[in-house]
């Protein structure tokens, strides 16, 4: 609007008068080029179109990237981290949340039995007398309503249930003796929905259905209880009692399970309705210890600006001990359970989700609906889960994160990653790796971008100033094809810097190519272009054009592989340990720099490169302006570092 008001200023008349000195001019036999706002009335020549789109693009670009994220996954499987989808090595780099289960992920997933309570009575591990009734009852018990084995050191099942059998191996009381004793007779297997388990068995001439589960789902059913008096009515007060041992226990970090029994008619089939009218007979206690390393990954989560938030099953005061210990809980009042989130809206749980870092008694639409509260408030999520019901949680999250250990083949296909160690340290040193593959891609891109400008530079300054191309297309395509590809990869195999863990999560919308990126490629690309074009001069005031086009495509090969160098860091590498401490960039730049050096000085490639062949002055001063565009970048940094720095304070 602005360009049109001033061209409105002039008057039709100039314009009129104009047009009449250039209709005279062609009666003349003379030819008028249109230079004004708008597509020019002459084609641009073919050879200049040719010699830029020759520069512009990075024919190698997308081969480079799959070629790095292909080695970022093998790192990551040699570190217990076996990537199933490739965009999920550099979608990991921006993960914000990670949603970790407690069992086997932050603890060592090792059950060992602490505590009985039994007849009102709390009895450690070590105290147990099998000669006592009860005691040795509650012991078998949790041996017949058990799927585990422990054949030759060999635990197969849950490890809460494995638990209970090496329990009975300690007492001299094997599962298999017991279990041939009393086999089973009918079964009604663990779910989600009821947390518990019946098995049906023949015990001294009593078809006894012996129930395992969660504390208060099991007193919710319970009519009776067992006392050294015998069985009588289940008051209020017993109850109390009980749960407030529950939450004891549960505040020590211990995981609980409630055993009860009751008799059933013979030749019966077991059914959900069967789970009634119980009679209460004890406690069972065990603990399992965070990992030693999850109190260390999950502070450098923390460091790193990614919040943990712990989802599990288990009691509300059971994961809160946990995630005390491990660093992810600081409060109670960031504790909740799944029934807190069941009538909230949609609206309401976004809002709500930044206040909470444990869920427990949680079910698999409560994890979806948690994952997704979170990715509408623009967080980037990774779920962990093991069994069949996760696997939508698994597929909503932005990267899905499946145990190898324990996980069901359903959880496998849902996830982006598999753990084969089961380990939350691993999905945090996933998270580095990512970090640091999608820096070290940046690089590379920066690399191919900045070194692609400057030869376009090259290019339009030549034309502007009505010199000859100084590239034939040959000499693009060397470049592009040989000596950028090899140093574009090197660089996406950066060694990992771990500062990058110091660092926020990048936004889930952010665009690589920011004001900043863009600036650098700019600036860069002004510098490798600037002396290419003074390469170029000077060769072509010594000898003419042939000469010229050889110093300049000598000298842009030659800078883009000491850019390289400069691409490795953000920061001043030059007088550094970390300018040579990448063996694949050392060897691109010295493969890269003896093929160039090869076609500029046997003569035998003159007529297949158009160059002229180079004594060894010659190519000394190739080599000069070519490093001078390294020494002027690495300079600029330490300016720009400097500045940065002035700014911050």
């Amino acid at each position: 609007m602005q360009f049109s008001k001033r061209l409105d200023r002039f008057g039709e008349e100039i314009f009129a008068a104009l047009n009449n000195r250039r209709m005279e001019l062609e009666a003349q036999g003379m030819k008028i080029y249109n230079m004004s706002v708008g597509t020019p009335d002459f084609k641009t020549p073919e050879h200049i179109k040719k010699a830029l789109a020759e520069a512009a693009i990075p024919e190698a670009l997308s081969s480079i990237v799959t070629i790095v994220l292909s080695f970022g996954t093998q790192k990551m499987a040699k570190e217990h981290a076996i990537i199933r989808k490739l965009q999920a090595v550099e979608g990991l780099g921006s993960v914000s949340i990670i949603c970790s289960d407690k069992t086997g992920t932050l603890t060592q997933n090792k059950m060992t039995v602490e505590d009985y309570y039994i007849d009102g009575k709390r009895i450690s591990a070590e105290a147990i007398d099998i000669s006592d009734q009860a005691q040795k009852c509650l012991l078998n018990y949790s041996i017949l309503c058990n799927d585990s084995t422990n054949e030759n050191g060999v635990e197969i099942g849950d490890p809460t249930e494995t638990a209970l059998i090496n329990l009975g191996s300690r007492y001299g009381i094997e599962a298999a003796s017991v279990r041939k004793l009393y086999p089973r007779n009918g079964e009604l297997p663990f779910d989600s929905d009821r947390k518990m388990m019946s098995t049906l068995h023949l015990i001294d001439g009593k078809n006894q259905m012996i129930v395992k589960g969660a504390v208060d789902k099991l007193l919710e059913r319970t009519e009776q209880i067992w006392t050294k008096e015998g069985i009588r009515k289940i008051t209020e007060e017993d109850k109390e009692k009980i749960q407030r041992q529950n939450q004891e226990f549960s505040m020590e970090g211990l995981r609980v399970l409630a055993f009860t029994y009751r008799e059933i008619p013979k030749n019966h089939t077991l059914t959900s309705q069967d789970e009634d009218h119980l009679v209460f007979l004890g406690l069972i206690a065990m603990m399992d210890p965070p990992r030693e390393e999850s109190k260390a990954a999950v502070a450098e989560c923390i460091k790193a600006g990614i919040r943990p938030v712990m989802i599990t099953g288990d009691h509300k005061i059971t994961a809160a001990a946990i995630a005390k210990r491990v660093g992810i809980l600081h409060d109670l009042s960031e504790a909740c359970e799944g029934a807190d989130i069941e009538n909230m809206s949609d609206e309401e749980l976004k809002e709500f989700v930044s206040n909470i870092s444990v869920y427990a008694r949680v079910s698999p639409e409560h994890k979806i609906r948690i994952v997704r509260a979170w990715q509408e408030r623009g967080m980037i999520v990774a779920m962990t889960g093991d069994g069949v019901n996760d696997a939508p949680a698994l597929k909503q999250a932005d990267i899905g994160v499946a145990m190898g250990m324990t996980g069901t083949e359903v959880a496998k296909d849902a996830a982006a990653m598999v753990l084969t160690d089961d380990n939350f340290a691993t999905i945090v040193k996933a998270v580095e790796n990512g970090r640091n593959l999608y820096q070290n891609i940046k690089y590379a891109i920066q690399f191919l971008l900045s070194g692609n400008f400057g030869a376009i530079l090259t290019v339009l300054c030549s034309s502007v100033a009505g010199l000859p191309v100084p590239f034939a297309p040959v000499h693009l395509l060397f470049i592009n094809l040989l000596t950028d590809s090899l140093p574009a990869i090197a660089l996406g195999l950066e060694p990992d810097r771990s500062e990058v863990m110091s660092e926020k999560p990048r936004l889930a919308d952010e665009s690589i190519l920011t004001k900043d990126f863009l600036s650098k490629i700019g600036l860069e690309g002004l510098v490798i272009g600037a002396m290419t074009m003074i390469s170029f001069l000077t060769g072509y005031n010594q000898n003419g054009t042939l000469l010229g086009s050889t110093y300049a495509f000598g000298t842009l090969c030659l800078a883009r592989l000491f850019h390289g160098y400069n691409c490795k860091s953000d920061h001043p590498v030059i007088f550094t340990k970390g300018l040579f401490h990448n063996k694949w960039l050392q060897g691109a730049f010295v493969l890269g720099a003896v093929l160039i050096t090869t076609v500029l000085t046997v003569p035998g490639f003159h007529n297949l490169f158009k160059v002229e062949t180079l004594n060894l002055m010659q190519l000394g001063c190739v080599y000069l302006y070519a490093f001078a565009s390294l020494l002027i970048i690495q300079l600029l940094k330490c300016i720009r570092m400097k500045l940065r720095k002035r700014g911050e304070r």
